[in-house]
């Protein structure tokens, strides 16, 4: 049961960061692509603002496909913690926990969510399970 907890964990942050890296690479998903998020990137200090959305982008759609897959577990979470941190340092730390108040606490829960099935694994349900 274990296993089919951590699948189930896997698949929905996966797949949830897959689509948000869509967003920000491809426009899909009501995003705004490359030049919408780094524009919004510039406005925020993050500079230059189109190769910081493609990196977040990026790292966002790889860490979550590993993710989901269960696939180089311990490199997906960190991929997904450090999205995280600067999503936290740069957007929602400054408004404080809560999340109704546009704050960190989702971004850190998702943060430890990433790094406890990095460090827990993936379970027998993944493909690192089958390779490794």
């Amino acid at each position: 049961m274990m296993s089919l907890g951590l699948l189930l964990i896997r698949l929905v942050i996966g797949l949830s960061f897959m689509a948000h890296g869509a967003q920000k690479l491809f426009g899909w998903f009501g995003g705004y692509g490359l030049k919408g998020t780094g524009g919004w990137f510039e406005s925020i200090g993050m500079k230059p603002g189109v190769t910081m959305a493609l990196l977040a982008g990026l790292a966002e759609l790889a860490g979550g496909t590993l993710f989901a897959l269960g696939l180089f577990t311990p490199l997906a979470g960190i991929l997904i913690a450090g999205t995280m941190v600067m999503a936290i340092v740069k957007v929602h730390g400054p408004n404080g926990y809560w999340a109704t108040q546009n704050g960190y606490e989702y971004n850190l829960t998702l943060l430890v969510v990433a790094i406890a099935i990095a460090l827990t694994g993936a379970g027998q349900y993944s493909l690192d399970a089958l390779f490794f």
